[in-house]
């Protein structure tokens, strides 16, 4: 497994602390910085605030050959709500060339589609793949957020990438069986929200008002950590780590020290029985905290 930059930080404020946005300056550091150091893969999307510029930015310097990058986006959410199935390869065609135009190249390694229940679309998916039929992209996906969604792309043989969320709070996926699905396809599959926006992270007394009912689980975890001797982030990846159809771990920083904190962290294993045994104890979290959607602030 591979790490891969996401860049949603970049382009807006985000996370569940509301962290500000690093400045243009500070982003390209970290991707030059991260590009460096063994990560070739970068996520970002239309809908990330300015977060494509930035990324642009950066590809403008050349430090590292963009044939020796991995460069994914998304099309923007809602964007095909109500309208009419001929104008779907105009919008979508419009919106990935604006894409594009952002990031100062010719062509996107993979783009997803951004509003997950689009994969249940024939006409949207067909439309997807003749952006790569055009050669403006090289692979196609969705971004999900429900099993349901993630079994959809797997059953498509038109879809060959798809994102999707997977933590040890939000263990979802494993147990729908999507990853055991998924072995019988060459589907390649990124995972996200190894954190959560931070709450795996944060310490009982930070956890927000709206995530009240979260505060026990994060308590439990803390605690589980001190008597393994564990950190949290280390615990948080190996946990993803240890599935193997997973490819690479999108992860999100705001400075430089956490991104190599983060980089450092990766490398190091933690038996596989100990993360089960962790694991065990936050299979079944309810949807509505572990999924930010879902969150009513």
């Amino acid at each position: 497994m591979e790490l891969c930059l996401g860049t949603v930080q970049f382009g807006m404020n985000y996370g569940i602390k509301g962290q500000k946005q690093p400045s243009v300056e500070q982003a390209v550091e970290m991707l030059d910085y991260a590009t460096q150091n063994g990560i070739s893969t970068i996520d970002t999307a239309n809908a990330y605030g300015t977060a494509e510029d930035v990324v642009g930015t950066f590809l403008a310097k050349k430090t590292i050959s963009r044939d020796k990058l991995f460069i994914i986006s998304k099309f923007r959410p809602n964007l095909l709500d109500g309208v009419a199935t001929d104008d779907y390869y105009r919008i979508m065609r419009e919106n990935l060339e604006n894409t594009l135009s952002r990031l100062g190249t010719d062509y996107l390694d993979s783009y997803l589609l951004h509003s997950a229940r689009y994969v249940f679309s024939d006409e949207i998916i067909s439309t997807l793949n003749r952006m790569k039929q055009d050669g403006l992209v090289k692979r196609v996906g969705v971004s999900v957020y429900e099993p349901e969604e993630a079994k959809k792309c797997i059953e498509r043989p038109n879809v060959e990438f798809m994102q999707l969320p997977y933590s040890i709070f939000d263990q979802r996926m494993e147990k729908a069986g999507v990853f055991k699905e998924a072995e019988r396809d060459n589907i390649q599959i990124h995972s996200r929200s190894a954190f959560i926006q931070g709450l795996i992270l944060m310490g009982e007394e930070e956890v927000p008002s709206f995530l009240a009912k979260a505060k026990p689980i994060v308590n439990k975890i803390s605690l589980l950590c001190q008597r393994h001797g564990l950190s949290r982030i280390a615990l948080a990846m190996n946990y993803v780590k240890q599935q193997s159809r997973i490819s690479h771990l999108v992860f999100g920083v705001d400075s430089i020290e956490q991104l190599k904190e983060d980089i450092r962290i990766f490398q190091e294993d933690i038996p596989a029985d100990t993360i089960d045994d962790i694991a065990k104890e936050f299979r079944d979290i309810e949807a509505d905290i572990v999924m930010p959607s879902l969150w009513k602030k």
